[in-house]
């Protein structure tokens, strides 16, 4: 079989070239679209799923919320383990899925689950799904960068909340925008344990008025002189005077109000950490990709959208980048070109300095370039991501390309001379071709059994399963 496809591709010359240009456009484009990364997702196939229950202790989080929740969780079809914690007023839940099955698939069962537990959980506690990414998402973190002096951390914080992390999240392959640093500004009210004595109001009685009274209601339409108005009564709260004026409960038909018996004012939201650049603290973002995307062009996305948006920030404010890994990617994808180049030239070295046949430069060459776009074909096809670990496999195997060439080109160049000493004249094109036909079929199936003996010598990598295989197998894939 190995001689006969020899014989049918040197017969069939422009066919097999034809073929070759087509497979090295498929190449390119596959090579555009191929996910880029710098290095392999180790990550385990998990969906995180938390709930607060603000107030609570740990022991009552996991008696309440946790327990419940990992043992329904780990019913569910395809799971391995379930992971869990309880911390102050939190719960944090890991499951952990076989490596088989699609990750959206898992979430899609573990989200129906969550829907038929309401009743377990204690009320108000709702679990929730984190976002659809992996350990290896955390790709772009940027701070706000003030010049002006103007802007305070909780004024920083507001515009990264309320404006800069609904830009970037709407950008594809984007799972989450997180903020850091900075104070969450909220609304809070300082009640006075002695006026609540004083006026014989419960702190219940407080919660409630606020509640209440922080909503918009909508009624019906009223039709006057041809005309539709629309009824509706406006009561969100938007400024702290607002809360102050809000009654609470009458007394001797005067109402009491809120400011009667607490402070209002705005301030910070409860933390736990801060973001220090340079020794000075900001506020800033992390920019999480989603599952299985492609990292280099996420990251572009959102470059592009941030430069876009500068235009609206405050003047003096704008985004600057502490953590790209597109550098990183672009460095790998160097170490490929780099590979690529020297291999090309030291080929090209060896040939003028051994065969001194310039012709057979290209037969051993152009393969170079040529098997690198195949391979990336088969990449995108079976789904393995362009990382260093993959790449490197590309590298590794160039050796043995150069040698599988030169073993054919230098077969061939030694029928041609022999047959032109024992003639002792230039061979004609067709004594030319019978005696590369010859010399090709002659180290074809050598050549081949060869190159099955080095993708056998890879078996051992191939069944390596876990951590280790999601580490080494695209770099036994690709080399093969």
């Amino acid at each position: 079989m190995i001689a006969a496809i020899i014989r049918w591709s040197l017969h069939n010359r422009f066919l097999v070239v034809a073929g070759l240009v087509a497979l090295c456009a498929w190449g390119v484009v596959a090579l555009r679209t191929v996910p880029v990364d710098a290095i392999p997702d180790l990550s385990e196939n998990q969906v995180i799923v938390y709930a607060d229950w603000p107030g609570r202790s740990p022991q009552e989080v996991e008696d309440q919320i946790t327990y419940p929740l990992s043992v329904s969780l780990q019913g569910l079809a395809g799971v391995k383990t379930v992971r869990a914690s309880s911390m102050f007023g939190f719960s944090f839940l890991t499951v952990i899925f076989r490596d088989d099955v699609d990750n959206y698939f898992a979430r899609t069962r573990v989200l129906e689950r969550l829907n038929s537990l309401g009743e377990l959980l204690p009320a108000g506690t709702v679990a929730r799904l984190g976002p659809d990414a992996t350990g290896l998402g955390w790709i772009y973190q940027y701070y706000l960068k003030d010049d002006s002096g103007k802007q305070d951390l909780g004024s920083l914080r507001a515009l990264q909340d309320t404006f800069v992390r609904y830009q970037l999240a709407s950008v594809p392959g984007v799972a989450e925008v997180a903020g850091i640093g900075g104070f969450a500004r909220q609304y809070q009210i300082e009640v006075s344990s002695l006026k609540l004595k004083q006026f014989n109001v419960t702190l219940g009685e407080v919660i409630d008025a606020v509640s209440a009274s922080n909503a918009n209601v909508g009624g019906k339409t009223l039709e006057e002189n041809g005309a539709e108005f629309i009824v509706r009564g406006v009561g969100l709260v938007t400024s702290p005077a607002d809360l102050e004026s809000i009654p609470i409960t009458p007394r001797n038909g005067t109402p009491l109000h809120l400011r009667d018996v607490a402070t209002v004012g705005i301030g910070g939201d409860f933390r736990r950490g801060a973001l220090d650049v340079d020794g000075r603290e900001v506020v800033g973002g992390i920019v999480v990709m989603r599952y299985g995307e492609n990292a280099h062009r996420v990251i572009q996305d959102v470059k592009a959208r941030l430069a876009s948006l500068a235009p609206g920030l405050p003047a003096g404010v704008s985004v600057a980048p502490f953590y790209d890994r597109s550098d990183l990617i672009d460095r790998a994808l160097d170490t490929l070109k780099h590979a690529l180049w020297e291999e090309i030239i030291l080929v090209t070295l060896a040939h003028i300095l051994f065969l001194f046949h310039f012709r057979s430069i290209l037969i051993v060459t152009l393969p170079l370039p040529a098997s690198i776009l195949i391979a990336f074909i088969l990449m995108k096809e079976f789904g393995i991501p362009s990382h260093i670990m993959s790449l490197t496999g590309i590298a590794i195997s160039i050796g043995v390309l150069v040698d599988a060439g030169i073993v054919m080109t230098e077969n061939v160049i030694r029928h041609c001379e022999r047959a032109e000493e024992e003639l002792r004249r230039r061979l004609t094109p067709p004594e030319v071709f019978r005696h590369t036909l010859e010399a090709a079929t002659q180290v074809g199936r050598p050549m081949f059994f060869s190159m099955m003996i080095i993708i056998l010598a890879f078996v051992p990598v191939f069944m390596l399963s876990g951590q280790e295989g999601k580490l080494f197998h695209p770099l036994a894939y690709t080399k093969s």
